[in-house]
C-alpha cells in the first residue's frame, strides 16, 4: 500500500536561539534535551501528545493539540515532510530538527 500524497498531522516545536524566527531563549542543546524529555514522557504514557503540544509547543498550532490540519507534499518544510509522510497512521516520531527548531510530529491520518 503507497502513502498517501495528503496526510493531515500534529506537532510540538520546540525553538531555540539559532531558529529561524525565534523568540526563544534556550541554547539548541537545551532545547534538544527538553523535546527529548517530552518525547520519553509520552511514549512511557506520562502525558498526551495533544497535551504535550498545548503545554510545551511554540508553535500557535499547540494551542489545538498541535494539529496542523491537511497537507500535501511540498507545502511543509523538507525535514518536516519527510518524518511526517514517512510515519503510520497514529505513529509519533522520534524527535528532530528544522531550521525552526526541534520537533516531534504524530500523523493522525
Amino acid at each position: 500500500m503507497s502513502k498517501k500524497n495528503k496526510i493531515s498531522a500534529s506537532h510540538i516545536l520546540l525553538m531555540h536561539k539559532e531558529s529561524q524566527n525565534s523568540r526563544s531563549e534556550l541554547t539548541s542543546d537545551e532545547a534538544k534535551k527538553k523535546i527529548d524529555d517530552i518525547y520519553e514522557d509520552i511514549k512511557g504514557g506520562k502525558v498526551k501528545f495533544a497535551d504535550a503540544a498545548v503545554q510545551f509547543s511554540n508553535c500557535p498550532s499547540g494551542q489545538s493539540g498541535g494539529s496542523l490540519g491537511e497537507f500535501t507534499k511540498g507545502m511543509m518544510v523538507k525535514a518536516f515532510e519527510d518524518v511526517a509522510f514517512s510515519l503510520d497512521v497514529e505513529q509519533i516520531s522520534e524527535p528532530f530538527e528544522s531550521e525552526f527548531g526541534f520537533h516531534i510530529v504524530k500523523r493522525d491520518n
